[in-house]
């Protein structure tokens, strides 16, 4: 795993290229163990390093062809790369490495982007052709790995890491429906970025210059490769196999993915966080290493989110040689100054600091870990999927929710308190019954609702937010393009997938891969194996959820071989401690510049009564939302002093 850039002139100034250098040291964490720049007429490229297959000088990138043709930069895992070097060794290619990089870069001299359907992998590459002057660039399937890019007046960039693209001379314009989007999700859904001319490679999509001399407009439009297959059960059809037929499948994609993940020259472990998707991980790992390392974290002052118990029945099971960081209060805190600054776009998903301390201390013992993300998205593992299972299957539950409603409504309601964090959730499901499928989606999807974040903006951006001008999109055009797949005639998997499409690349891969990234460790997750994803869309749901279990699947196939006390028990996570934290120990962060009146009138985006109610709503009784919206606001500020200043 590593970081890629680079950077295309569109016309006769190449002084543009000149930033490649700093591009490229931006993603030094990415890459510690080598660095490479490729340069030549109007075009540059640069690698930062992370060994893990083939740690030898000569794996290193940027990566030529014997003839010097062709030019690859790769950040990923080309899982399958051996058979494809078998083939292309039967087709008279020579080989200087044993690195993957290369055997995918004789596969695109092949193959060009049919290369694409066969590497069973996570990725982000760019190839330069040198004869054609064509530039291709690609993501993969689930977009596990990141890619932004821009199309500016005058050239033409790509990287792993918004950091990266920001050391060119970057038009930094803030798209304001990009920052109300942020406001409602606490994170910035792909295509769009913070700035307005810099898009995400989504998904299983590349680019592909033709021409660098000769740009086509149409060639700016990313083309996609691969899609979840849509769900298309109604609940009218029968199911197309049986569910113990399903659970074998099931168990034999899994077992496979698992032992892909496996290849590395590095030292492999895995996080065991104790519950039941990083504990099959760990179960079916620990049958292909002779000693499989795993990881968990626990919270010494928060003893009811402390799973770490589990996490060490079943490392004794499965005899890992397992590791339990216990952490303090003081320890989260000090290490929220160093997760907030690696994260170069807004992004609010506090869990990032757990994340951020998991993967460094992981990391003094391995350069690789496996983890259990991508299967509460596929297999309906969250609270909301059983809102929604309920929602769709009315019944006694629907009814008392509504009874009590107006009994909960004057009642305290916040995350950091169990008894109050019930009242919040009894009401969102109250409210969320009464929505048509889409805006139910969205109402438990956001963490504040449109009139809440109309509210913090200043009125003049609310217009701009929500005018349609020239035919661009607005608010209203990009919702709908998130939703357009939950269906009127569908099932819950419509929201699954949706989630695949939403939540999964732009929160938790996003969180997965920036945190791990900023500690230069790499994440491989299994559930997310492309052949597996496919599966997920293949079998109805109720192979997943009924009104006794989530993740249904998971949990039967494998119930023989995991500890019986994983099972029956509430899933508990674990949220960082805002309120305490922005009352306490952080709340000189409240206190600084861009939390004054005078600066938030100078900035220009926000609504100051708004902030102001909300920093006095704090230290009230009933806090209400107000630390989530604070957190929200307080990480946007800090990136907004870095990244735009005022």
């Amino acid at each position: 795993m590593c970081g890629i850039t680079g950077i295309v002139s569109l016309t006769s100034d190449q002084s543009v290229l000149e930033g490649i250098t700093a591009a490229t040291k931006a993603l030094e964490k990415r890459g510690p163990d080598a660095e490479g720049i490729f340069s030549e007429s109007n075009i540059a490229m640069g690698h930062r390093r992370l060994s893990i297959i083939d740690t030898q000088k000569a794996a290193n990138q940027p990566m030529s062809d014997p003839t010097g043709r062709y030019v690859i930069v790769f950040n990923g895992e080309f899982y399958n790369y051996k058979v494809y070097r078998e083939m292309l060794q039967s087709k008279s290619v020579v080989f200087q490495t044993d690195s993957d990089t290369e055997v995918l870069l004789q596969l695109y001299i092949s193959d060009k982007e049919k290369c694409l359907d066969k590497i069973n992998g996570f990725f982000a590459f760019a190839i330069f052709d040198k004869v054609d002057k064509s530039l291709f660039i690609a993501r993969d399937r689930i977009g596990i790995k990141p890619l932004v890019y821009t199309f500016q007046d005058n050239f033409f960039a790509f990287a792993s890491e918004l950091k990266s693209l920001v050391e060119y001379p970057l038009n930094r314009t803030l798209d304001k429906i990009s920052l109300f989007n942020y406001l409602q999700l606490n994170y910035i859904p792909a295509p769009n970025s913070i700035f307005e001319n810099v898009n995400k490679l989504e998904p299983g999509q590349f680019l592909k210059i033709n021409n660098i001399f000769d740009l086509q407009e149409e060639e700016k439009t990313p083309v996609t490769y691969y899609s979840i297959p849509k769900p298309t059960f109604t609940h009218e059809d029968l199911n197309p196999i049986s569910y113990e037929t399903a659970k074998t499948n099931f168990m034999e994609l899994l077992k496979e993915s698992v032992q892909r993940r496996m290849v590395s020259d590095v030292p492999l472990g895995a996080f065991l966080s104790g519950g039941i998707d990083s504990s099959v991980i760990c179960a079916l790992a620990s049958r292909y290493t002779e000693k499989l390392k795993t990881f968990s974290i626990g919270f010494q002052d928060h003893p009811y989110f402390d799973e770490t118990d589990y996490a060490e029945e079943v490392a004794e099971k499965f005899k890992t040689e397992h590791t339990t960081f216990k952490l303090t209060n003081q320890d989260l805190i000090e290490h929220v100054e160093d997760a907030l600054d690696y994260i170069d776009e807004p992004f609010a998903d506090s869990s990032a600091i757990n994340l951020y301390i998991l993967s460094k201390k992981t990391r003094k013992e391995i350069k690789v870990a496996l983890s259990g993300d991508g299967a509460d998205e596929m297999f309906a593992g969250y609270n909301k999927h059983t809102a929604e299972f309920r929602a769709r299957n009315p019944g006694n539950f629907r009814k008392m929710a509504a009874s009590l409603a107006p009994l909960i409504n004057p009642l305290p309601k916040n995350r950091d308190h169990k008894i109050w964090n019930a009242n919040r959730q009894l009401q969102r499901f109250a409210v969320g019954m009464k929505l048509p499928a889409k805006e139910r989606y969205w109402q438990w999807a956001t963490f504040r609702n449109e009139e809440s974040a109309n509210y913090l903006l200043q009125e003049s951006n609310v217009e701009k937010i929500h005018r349609l001008t020239d035919g661009a999109y607005n608010y209203k055009k990009r919702k709908e393009r998130i939703l357009k797949s939950i269906r009127k005639d569908g099932t819950l998997n419509d929201v699954l997938y949706t989630d695949m499409q939403l939540v999964l690349p732009n929160d938790m891969l996003f969180k997965v891969d920036h945190m791990a990234m900023a500690n230069s460790l790499e994440v491989r997750t299994p559930f997310l194996d492309h052949n597996l994803v496919n599966f997920a869309f293949e079998i109805p749901v109720q192979f997943k959820i009924n009104q006794n279990i989530r993740k249904k699947i998971v949990q039967d196939s494998f119930k023989s071989i995991l500890p019986e006390r994983l099972y029956n028990r509430p899933k508990k996570g674990f949220e960082i401690p805002v309120t305490s934290w922005l009352k306490g120990d952080l709340s000189h962060l409240l206190t600084t510049e861009s939390f004054t009146q005078d600066y938030i009138l100078q900035q220009g985006l926000f609504n100051w009564p708004a902030v102001e109610r909300q920093l006095k709503k704090l230290n009230s009784k009933d806090v209400g939302n107000s630390p989530g919206t604070l957190w929200n606001l307080l990480v946007f500020q800090r990136w907004y002093s870095k990244y735009m200043y005022v």
